[in-house]
């Protein structure tokens, strides 16, 4: 009776040992032949910089409504190479109508290095891209703008696609974002400061 019980633990232990060998073997052959999702592939870093501000700095009075109202010189570099389209949205999220649109620039060519200043206020730019409207239902640029107290900041940031948006002149800018999900591969940001 004893070398009865002793050879079905032995099995036992064979057939718990069997079955965890081939559940590691399944969950490995899983783990190594799913292909990552779109959310964790890593996005390239832009740097988007301007001529007039420094990143957390003050913008010049010449950029916003109390200046010439112009839209200030930007330059970035480190678009991946097989970026199809780049997509520039500007916005204040300490406004008081929360996160009031400044700016939006999309289908720039992925190949462009730089906006200049005073780009006009336009449907379509000389290189091609396309502007949408602003928060004052505007196309183009409209510069800071913000109430007395305390400081806003103004986020633009550069978006680099894997694809060309199919969007007219004049889109808002959650249309924009909206189109370009899941189409991000790279991006970068400029903050500037401005109070009255």
């Amino acid at each position: 009776m004893k070398v009865k019980r002793l050879s079905l633990i032995g099995s036992l232990r064979v057939l718990v040992r069997l079955t965890l060998t081939i559940l590691m073997g399944v969950s490995l052959v899983v783990c190594t032949s799913t292909a990552p999702s779109p959310s964790t592939i890593t996005e390239a870093a832009i740097s988007l910089t301007s001529k007039s501000f420094t990143d957390g700095s003050t913008i010049p009075v010449k950029y916003t409504c109390r200046g010439e109202n112009v839209s200030p010189p930007l330059i970035w570099e480190g678009v991946p190479s097989v970026s199809k389209s780049l997509v520039l949205i500007m916005d204040d999220p300490d406004a008081p109508v929360k996160d009031f649109t400044h700016w939006v620039v999309f289908n720039l060519p992925p190949d462009s290095l730089e906006l200049p200043e005073g780009i006009p206020g336009d449907e379509r730019l000389s290189n091609g891209a396309l502007q949408g409207n602003n928060g004052a239902m505007q196309i183009g640029y409209f510069g800071p703008c913000p109430p007395p107290g305390g400081p806003h900041h103004y986020n633009f940031v550069m978006y680099a696609l894997d694809t060309i948006l199919d969007l007219d002149a004049g889109a808002s800018k959650q249309q924009v974002l909206s189109a370009m999900e899941g189409h991000i591969i790279g991006r970068g940001q400029l903050v500037g400061i401005y109070q009255q």
